[in-house]
């Protein structure tokens, strides 16, 4: 496939993600996909179920996107207001911003393989999980709300 084309299979992914139709990944992923932690498409499709669960207004943008090869590389940014369960943390009602970099390696026209680096710190901060100790607040006085 050309490299337009696997970069337009990543936007499908994205559009269904913000969709909600779940259904639409079965073309794009394929059954055997692994990540760092997923095995398999059901996998990766409960793990997107679970951000819904937790962030139901959860929406993903593309901020920049690079393929070569077999590979896509695209910076995302994802936003969404935490009012459900998500990994047992209660609903706290906060929005939250999250970047990240995802890798998708594409055969025959699905996702076969990925990579996720996402700033999970900042993530959780956001929601309040995690605090800065009294050092923190004074090497880091603009994060400090």
């Amino acid at each position: 496939m050309s490299l337009e084309e696997n970069k337009a299979i990543v936007h499908r992914f994205i559009e269904a993600v913000n969709s909600k139709d779940l259904a639409s990944l079965d073309d794009l992923i394929s059954p055997d996909y692994v990540d760092m932690q997923l095995q398999g498409r059901e996998s990766a499709k409960q793990t997107i179920k679970m951000f819904y669960k937790g962030f139901p207004d959860f929406h993903v943008t593309i901020d920049d996107i690079i393929a070569e090869g077999d590979k896509v590389w695209f910076r995302l940014k994802a936003t969404g207001t935490h009012t459900g369960d998500f990994h047992g943390l209660p609903p706290t009602g906060k929005k939250m911003t999250i970047t990240a970099v995802d890798i998708f390696r594409i055969v025959d026209g699905k996702a076969v393989q990925g990579w996720t680096v996402n700033d999970y710190l900042n993530f959780y901060k956001q929601l309040g999980v995690i605090e800065y100790t009294e050092k923190g607040k004074r090497l880091f006085p603009k994060d400090v709300s």
